[in-house]
């Protein structure tokens, strides 16, 4: 996600660094989380559809500005997902290296929430951002309802 940001914005330069940054730190996760994998010797999933990521997109209003806000806003709420699902998982370890390993992720991904508001913030209004922000609440509360319980981030 953060590297679409900078190829599809490049014009926008309050982004580019920050989306380099949560790059890297998604895919240094995503190392971690490999290494854990590794060491338990299993093997990572194959790469499935993710029907509520889908069904999000699916919301996503043309026109450069509409699109460019409505990315950063559903790339909020997805994070905000994934944080609530990593802290109930970290909730139910009791192995305390891997809790406070997926208490450190649910973190990040709180921390990625806000940076996606964050950076709407520079080019919208609180009042726009508040406004679409409270209608993807919405339509991603139909999304998460209509999708079946998975194994998941998102």
């Amino acid at each position: 996600v953060g590297m679409s940001f900078v190829v599809r914005y490049p014009d926008r330069p309050e982004i580019i660094e920050p989306m380099i940054s949560f790059a890297r730190e998604e895919l240094e996760h995503f190392h971690q989380v490999y290494k854990l994998i590794s060491q338990r010797q299993l093997l990572l999933p194959p790469d499935e559809e993710d029907l509520y990521v889908n069904k999000l997109m699916k919301h996503v209003r043309f026109g450069r500005d509409e699109r460019f806000l409505d990315r950063l806003l559903v790339s909020s709420v997805i994070e905000a997902r994934g944080c609530e699902r990593l802290r109930l998982v970290a909730e139910s370890l009791t192995e305390g290296d891997l809790k406070h390993f997926y208490l450190r992720l649910a973190r990040a991904e709180a921390s990625h929430q806000d940076l996606f508001t964050r950076l709407a913030g520079f080019y919208f209004t609180e009042e726009q951002i508040q406004k679409r922000l409270t209608e993807w609440l919405d339509i991603e509360a139909q999304a998460i309802a209509s999708v079946p319980y998975r194994s998941a981030l998102h």
